[in-house]
């Protein structure tokens, strides 16, 4: 049994029901794996499979109807709602699908929303929004607002503020899927790249089978359970712990996911 220290998330025993009237659906069921700190992960599933929702339980926007969730030694389901947005500043980046924008501000403000949030003196956030901004390929879109940029410049501006206060963790649900082939690549490059680059936790949500050559570990999700765990780059990989799924290194073993999903 590894110690618990080596792993920066903890999932254990997870689950998540919604009752619809007397409909009770569940939507994770009964889910464990644990995450080290740099590790690429990737939930991999179909639409509905449960993967969003499970993003969603570990990072505390929503909640556990059993079983916990541990991020750096905190219980975030234990928190205060003012405790957990506070764990959120600190901690976690965040990448949207939708880039979740805000249109009446430029690129360089949607940058620099993280670090107002943690009430950092205007100058030195905006200083460090400039620079992530021309990390990631905008230092001429500065001054644009989200209407005047490209889906992959609006992504690319969605990156730079997940990352813009240096969070330990990024979670990414679906982060390339309004994008085309050639802008998905350049996203996920960098992404890939910033995360490798500071030693950073990425736990990336997608249902697109190519993107699973990104992770060291795939989370293949089925029905709200675990289907099986890949090591990707594991040099010997081994029994995942508390999963019952099996580790393979061969991406070949996930079946595509069904057209439209």
């Amino acid at each position: 049994m590894k110690n618990d220290q080596e792993y920066i998330i903890q999932v254990k025993n997870a689950k998540k029901i919604y009752r619809m009237g007397k409909e009770r659906i569940v939507a994770v069921d009964d889910v464990s794996f644990s995450i080290k700190k740099g590790e690429f992960c990737c939930l991999y599933g179909a639409s509905g499979s449960g993967k969003s929702t499970l993003l969603n339980l570990m990072a505390g926007i929503e909640k556990l109807s059993g079983g916990q969730i541990i991020i750096k030694g905190h219980n975030i389901h234990r928190m205060s709602e003012k405790g957990l947005a506070k764990f959120r500043q600190n901690t976690l980046g965040f990448v949207f699908q939708s880039y979740n924008l805000l249109n009446s501000m430029t690129a360089l403000e949607n940058v620099e929303l993280p670090l107002v949030f943690k009430h950092m003196k205007p100058k030195q956030r905006r200083k460090l929004a400039r620079q992530m901004l021309i990390n990631v390929g905008l230092g001429d879109r500065l001054k644009h607002k989200p209407t005047e940029m490209s889906g992959g410049q609006q992504q690319r501006v969605g990156i730079a503020r997940a990352f813009v206060s240096n969070p330990e963790i990024v979670f990414a649900d679906e982060p390339t899927g309004n994008l085309d082939s050639k802008t998905t690549k350049e996203v996920m490059d960098l992404i890939k790249n910033m995360a490798k680059k500071n030693n950073q936790t990425i736990v990336m949500v997608t249902h697109d089978r190519s993107l699973t050559k990104y992770a060291d570990r795939i989370i293949h999700i089925l029905d709200g359970k675990i289907q099986e765990i890949i090591e990707v780059n594991s040099d010997s990989p081994e029994e995942a712990e508390n999963t019952g799924g099996k580790q393979d290194g061969n991406i070949e073993n996930i079946s595509p996911m069904p057209a439209g999903s």
